[in-house]
């Protein structure tokens, strides 16, 4: 079987709902991301097989194949390009790696991009949806779902509490969680750490045109009485909107090749593709999947989890990832080294490419071998993907 290599991982850094991103049409925002990284590689861009392309809230500006119009507003991708846009909920982008790897695996394709956007400033979370039913027409659970699930919403919020709940977390171990991703996002940018991933993207501010090149959710200021100070979501519950992942616009996109890719546009490979897995189960608690992913993972790739040296569990809510470092015996200092989604934010269809960017040049940065990124979705699905540094 042919090997999957990524040669580059980029992505934008994230912007507030209604901040420095608001003003670029996700289109633009993902044409950017692909730009930059065939620019970077320095691949033909005539040699791009495809692009896989994740997307959650596939409507309005992200409606009409997000994925084929980022490749046409594209300045160096040709419009001969083909282009696909997937929907695995937080792990759509995630899901266009594996499937990237798959075909190249496959020998049915040479170079794929994998990719990701959501504007959630432009395209409101969900609206692919509350708009037909306000118009009254239809929703997403139907008879057939109800007759199995009698009585049931699908709600991450509630499978998140639910989690926490289930593994014993109170309220103040989800805001020391929270402060801490701040305060490693922080340590990370000060550092120059995102610096390598990060695609500067010009933006139009009242001073007059800048590069947006910091992720705007980073609280730098951010402590830990002010977090455990803002107000819980449900009265009942344990989580606040600062335990949770900021929603946030951005893309991000991933070049995977074939051996013979690299030997023939002299390419110069970041990491091996080592493993692809993704699983399903309970759709209520739903958030929970990474864990049992993550062990699946590791048995068909012969590794255990102290193998592995960086870990990336996309923080959607802070109970996720301390559920899934309790579950896997997990070293805590190799989780998100850089902070995570509460700080740096979770462009839904864009995180999955997003995480990977970070994952590859923090291999990278810090002289590491293995990394293993997950991502708990809607629907109680988990992709897990493991990689090599080269």
């Amino acid at each position: 079987m042919t090997t999957a290599y990524i040669v580059d991982a980029v992505r934008t850094a994230g912007g507030r709902r209604g901040g420095r991103l608001a003003g670029v049409h996700p289109v633009d925002l993902l044409a950017q991301s692909l730009d930059a990284v065939v620019g970077r590689s320095g691949i033909d861009p005539a040699a791009i097989d495809d692009v896989v392309t994740g997307c959650v809230s596939q409507a309005g500006e992200q409606g009409g194949q997000v994925g084929r119009m980022g490749v046409l507003a594209s300045k160096l991708l040709p419009q001969s390009t083909p282009a696909v846009s997937i929907d695995r909920q937080c792990g759509s982008s995630q899901q266009a790696i594996q499937f990237a790897a798959q075909a190249v695996m496959s020998g049915t394709q040479d170079a794929v991009i994998a990719s990701g956007v959501e504007s959630m400033t432009r395209v409101p979370m969900g609206s692919n949806m509350t708009l037909h039913m306000k118009e009254g027409l239809g929703h997403y659970m139907s008879p057939g779902v109800q007759e199995k699930y009698p009585n049931i919403q699908f709600s991450q919020f509630m499978g998140a509490e639910m989690i926490a709940n289930k593994h014993g977390f109170s309220k103040d171990d989800l805001d020391a969680f929270a402060f801490e991703s701040h305060q490693r996002a922080i340590a990370a940018t000060k550092a120059g750490a995102f610096d390598s991933e990060v695609v500067p993207i010009e933006i139009e501010t009242p001073e007059g045109a800048e590069m947006h090149t910091i992720d705007e959710g980073i609280r730098f200021d951010a402590t830990l009485e002010g977090i455990a100070g803002v107000k819980l979501i449900s009265p009942e519950g344990k989580i606040t909107a600062a335990s949770a992942s900021q929603i946030c616009d951005g893309s991000s996109a991933v070049l995977v090749v074939s051996e013979a890719a690299l030997k023939r546009h002299n390419l110069t490979p970041m990491a091996r593709i080592h493993n692809l897995t993704v699983t399903a189960g309970d759709p209520v608690i739903m958030l929970e999947e990474p864990l049992f992913a993550t062990d699946k993972a590791l048995e068909r790739a012969g590794l255990k989890i102290g193998d592995i040296d960086l870990y990336e569990v996309n923080e959607a809510f802070a109970s996720v990832p301390m559920a899934w470092l309790k579950h896997t015996g997990a070293d805590p200092e190799k989780l998100n080294v850089h902070g995570g989604a509460i700080a740096l934010g979770h462009p839904l269809g864009a995180s999955g490419t997003k995480l990977m960017a970070t994952m590859v040049h923090a291999l990278h940065r810090h002289g590491k071998k293995y990394g293993l990124q997950t991502m708990c979705e809607g629907g109680g699905v988990a992709n897990v993907t493991i990689i090599e540094r080269v």
